[in-house]
């Protein structure tokens, strides 16, 4: 009796806390539909009004970027530190937890006048490239975490078979670690596509260079009483990331609960 009251609060507790997750969501849907009509007209308003084509081909391109090269150099150095393991990895191994540590609010400015000093303001490769290095931080601390919980006899196995540092990384033991790449990707790219600091400080005069959040926030400045709009405009920039999730979730949990970051 005392185990099924149990389970009856624990489903009450969660059941309390879906809805306070779902009602905001619930209330932006019901705004941009015109509920409890039903219209589609606000979500071709906002995105023609809103250039969001542009938007969201920026921050495809950002994102894409961003993922591709950051994911290539989170597997090689989680590889490095994790498996070979040189002298002073683990030093090098908290110069990359630090990066973890900073905020981005913390070095924005100067980064700011940097990527400018270089010319890379206004540019996609300065927002990319301080994107990749934050994305790798997080990304070796994952995949060092992923290949160190790989058995060993199986990385001594692939060796004795004559097996280099190189094909026992990509034959081996990235085609294992599938779900704690794809999480790392996902991650990354949810991290990467809703970066709006600095989108914002560097493409500070080019509008043709926004990415879908930084874009979002001015359709904001200039519809502030049509919330329609403004609530149609924020599932548009939402829906390609949601989408992703939606279709890959299973694999995301999978790599989640997989452990890939014990040690």
């Amino acid at each position: 009796m005392k185990a099924r009251q149990e389970v009856i609060l624990n489903h009450a507790i969660l059941v309390v806390f879906a809805v306070i997750a779902v009602f905001p969501l619930a209330a932006v849907v019901a705004q941009a539909f015109q509920l409890p009509g039903f219209s589609l007209s606000t979500f071709g308003e906002a995105w023609r009004e809103g250039h969001f084509a542009t938007y969201l081909r920026n921050s495809l391109i950002v994102t894409a970027a961003t993922v591709a090269v950051a994911t290539v150099l989170s597997i090689l150095a989680g590889y490095a530190l994790g498996v070979l393991a040189p002298r002073g990895s683990g030093l090098l191994f908290l110069m990359f937890l630090a990066g973890l540590t900073i905020p981005t609010e913390a070095v924005v400015i100067p980064l700011y006048f940097d990527l400018r000093s270089l010319d890379l303001d206004n540019t996609y490769a300065g927002v990319i490239l301080p994107q990749i290095a934050q994305s790798v931080a997080f990304g070796t601390f994952w995949m060092r975490a992923y290949f160190r919980a790989c058995p060993r006899s199986l990385i001594e196995a692939a060796r004795m078979d004559g097996a280099s540092s190189w094909t026992t990384l990509w034959r081996v033991l990235v085609p294992m670690g599938g779900p704690a790449i794809l999480t790392m990707v996902l991650l990354t790219s949810m991290w990467t596509w809703n970066e709006f600091l600095l989108p914002l400080v560097i493409l500070n005069s080019d509008e043709g260079l926004r990415t879908a959040p930084l874009g979002l926030s001015f359709f904001q400045g200039a519809h502030q009483t049509n919330y329609a709009r403004l609530m149609a405009g924020a599932l548009i920039i939402a829906a390609p990331i949601v989408a992703v999730y939606v279709v890959l979730q299973r694999r995301f949990i999978a790599g989640m609960l997989s452990g890939a970051i014990k040690e």
